[in-house]
């Protein structure tokens, strides 16, 4: 049987040039157009250089993408995972062509409609009502077509209070709910989604990956979606692909692909600094100058974490909004996207200064198995900040003992409870 392809994906390759913007690239164009038409390679193409996000090589061009080949069929559900800095939402812009390839060329059959970012094809100031037909408009549906999706997708967002209301004072939950019920009911043939989804509340995530197996499964129609959650990658999609580095290194059954690539990563980070305010990890709202996760049983705060130790989890947190009291929370969730629980409060945080927090797990309560923070701030009035789906990643270890049972026991947590004879 012949398959049905909508979607193919022919030596990608993304190429960025390192500095600021405007730095004088029209020679460079030039002169790529110059070899080119005299049939000879792009001189800037310096595909042996090591150059990934983290390690500054002697080109000033890094490599986003190199060579990525895939093809999607109709009706798949096509899961991407991959670290922080794969590649992961490159790959996505390139596919819903909101940026070009450096080499390469995507073929598509059927509109696509993609959810990147929070607020990615919405304007602010108009209503939500109105960037419904927007987007209806972008994808080439006629007033007459969007007017009958129009009450399931406000039903779907739970926006119906405010969908009269201008986008720009919804909040970011508000905005992926809004905009994942227009990208999903105004019957795109290739949904595109990224890690937004994360924003929304875990009733929403439910009921958006619910949408997209009826999406796929029950309509026939494509979906590509990125995440960290291993447990939705795992559940909804058909096939999945994993990167590192820019390029694919798993393509395939979704428990192998997942289990391979959760086998073979180093996911030990327990500390992330910066020398600077200009240099850490935020935006104009909040920047993280620190974060670690410390062992509070030890003198030696990096030593191994076993099963057995109190952990600390410390921040360094510069406030750049103008209130003084935000809220900081975090979730710690397993490597396979579980969340083990939530925590987090408000803090009076100086302005421009640096407010230092910890956070104290207590010994004998984490099991043996790999986390993730997952740091999420907000304004004092709920409205998000800043988010991190994996600010911090750390092992716990069930370090060997004399006697008693040696590994990871049933559950998320083994707190030793106290246990009487009556």
């Amino acid at each position: 049987m012949e398959k049905d392809i909508i979607l193919k994906a022919e030596n990608i390759s993304k190429q960025y040039r390192l500095g600021q913007v405007g730095t004088g690239t029209l020679s460079h164009d030039i002169n790529r157009w110059w070899h080119q038409i005299r049939g000879k390679e792009n001189p800037y193409l310096k595909i042996g250089d090591i150059n990934d996000r983290s390690t500054k090589g002697s080109s000033e061009y890094v490599w986003a993408l190199q060579d990525i080949n895939f093809e999607v069929e109709r009706g798949e559900v096509l899961g991407i995972i991959g670290k922080n800095g794969a590649g992961k939402s490159t790959l996505l812009k390139i596919l819903s062509k909101v940026t070009a390839p450096t080499t390469g060329k995507i073929k598509s059959r059927g509109r696509i409609a993609s959810l990147l970012e929070v607020g990615t094809g919405f304007h602010g100031e108009m209503t939500g009502r109105e960037n419904i037909y927007l987007n209806g408009a972008i994808l080439g549906m006629t007033k007459k077509e969007i007017a009958l999706k129009l009450d399931e997708i406000i039903e779907f967002s739970g926006c119906e209070r405010y969908i009269d209301t201008p986008v720009k004072r919804y909040s970011s939950g508000m905005t992926v709910r809004l905009a994942f019920a227009v990208a999903a009911f105004l019957e795109p043939e290739i949904l595109v989604i990224d890690e937004v989804l994360a924003v929304g509340d875990s009733e929403f995530q439910k009921k958006a990956i619910g949408k997209m197996q009826d999406i796929s499964r029950g309509e026939g129609r494509t979906v590509l979606f990125v995440s960290h959650n291993m447990a939705a990658i795992e559940t909804l999609c058909t096939r999945v692909i994993s990167m590192s580095n820019g390029k694919i290194f798993g393509n395939g059954e979704p428990s192998k692909v997942i289990s391979d690539y959760l086998q073979s990563s180093s996911f030990s980070e327990r500390k992330i600094s910066f020398d600077t305010i200009e240099e850490a990890e935020g935006n104009e709202h909040v920047r993280i100058l620190s974060a670690a996760i410390e062992n509070a049983s030890t003198l030696d705060k990096e030593e191994v974490i076993d099963v057995t130790s109190a952990v600390d989890i410390c921040l360094k947190i510069v406030n750049q909004t103008n209130q003084e009291r935000i809220s900081i929370g975090y979730d710690l969730r397993t490597i396979k996207g579980d969340v083990v629980f939530g925590t987090g409060g408000k803090f009076n945080c100086t302005l421009q200064s640096i407010t230092e927090l910890k956070c104290h797990i207590p010994a004998n309560f984490l099991n043996n198995d790999v986390y993730q923070i997952h740091l999420y701030i907000h304004s004092d009035t709920m409205t998000s900040l800043f988010q991190n789906t994996e600010l911090l990643t750390f092992e716990v270890k069930d370090v060997k003992r004399e006697s008693g049972y040696l590994g990871k026991i049933s559950g998320f947590i083994r707190p030793q409870l106290d246990w009487t004879i009556i």
